[in-house]
């Protein structure tokens, strides 16, 4: 007996669905353009990511000179020691010239002159040529180094030293610049550390950059101001010091320093330049999310 036609039927494998060969299913379809849409959105933004990641990794270099600007001198360590504004040598005030100088300049020492004095962001070193640094300051909020005060401080009893006069009539300036020196190198060194993190926000979308470029021009400016500051601060009193010939002061900038506060400017210049450009400039995500541009498939991306 033959089963009825209907029975059949649906006892009859389905063989298109299970077929391996047979047309995939809109699910997988779906899944493989989903796959191909990412891929092509991520080579359209492809500039913009490398860009904003770009401009990240400056302002974390930038971060970490910024950062040795600001410990600089605050220790008798290896590496701080060596980072100061400017350095102050004392130790043949009397020159060459004057009978006796160097007995002279040993009783200069014996009642308590240093042969140098070092100057960092938060305090001051001191110590001997033969012996190196033997002691630095507490650091202190709005430090600004005045030599009269401290030579005179550490000088015995009754002992004075005459300093030249234009060391005495910058002292005011020295003060007000120094202070507002320090608090640029702290707010631009606030600022770099959150813009290493909030620059890659860049890559999702154009409004991002608005933000991004306000807040990266005014670390710009700020540690630009305070490079130039710093710089202005060490030259003067380089010239101020070694102006009057009568006295054998020697003065010098701080190398170090100086690299590291106008590398870290540098770096501030091109990340400011890449948010600026990104503003008007490479495919964002959302873009292609709006689709005021348009991937093209083999073609890039078109407005």
């Amino acid at each position: 007996m033959g089963l009825p036609a209907a029975l059949r039927s649906r006892l009859k494998p389905n063989t298109e669905k299970n077929d391996p060969s047979s047309p995939a299913s809109p699910t997988s379809k779906e899944q493989d353009a989903e796959g191909s849409n990412n891929a092509a959105h991520k080579r359209a933004t492809r500039m913009r990511r490398n860009f904003a990641l770009s401009a990240s990794f400056a302002y974390l270099l930038s971060w970490i000179f910024l950062v040795l600007v600001v410990i600089g001198n605050t220790s008798n360590r290896p590496v701080l020691s060596g980072i100061y504004f400017f350095k102050l040598n004392l130790a043949d005030i009397i020159p060459t010239s004057v009978p006796n100088a160097s007995l002279i300049n040993s009783i200069a020492q014996s009642i308590g002159l240093h042969d140098f004095y070092q100057v960092g962001l938060w305090n001051f070193c001191e110590g001997y040529l033969g012996m190196g640094i033997t002691y630095c300051s507490h650091p202190q909020t709005l430090y600004w180094f005045n030599p009269v005060e401290i030579l005179m401080n550490e000088l015995l009893a009754g002992a004075t030293i005459a300093l030249p006069t234009q060391i005495m009539t910058i002292l005011s300036v020295l003060r007000i610049t120094s202070q507002i020196m320090f608090g640029f190198f702290l707010t631009a060194a606030v600022l770099a550390f959150l813009l290493v993190i909030l620059s890659p926000l860049a890559v999702s979308s154009r409004w991002w950059s608005l933000p991004l470029a306000v807040v990266s021009f005014l670390e710009m400016m700020i540690v630009l101001a305070a490079s130039v500051v710093g710089t202005a601060i060490s030259v003067a009193f380089k010239y101020a010091a070694e102006a009057q010939s009568d006295l054998n002061i020697h003065a010098e900038v701080g190398v170090r320093m100086f690299v590291f506060m106008w590398l870290a400017t540098g770096l501030s210049i091109w990340a400011f330049a890449v948010h600026s450009g990104m503003g008007c400039c490479c495919t964002s995500r959302r873009d292609l999310r709006i689709g005021r541009r348009v991937v093209r498939e083999g073609r890039g991306v078109r407005n």
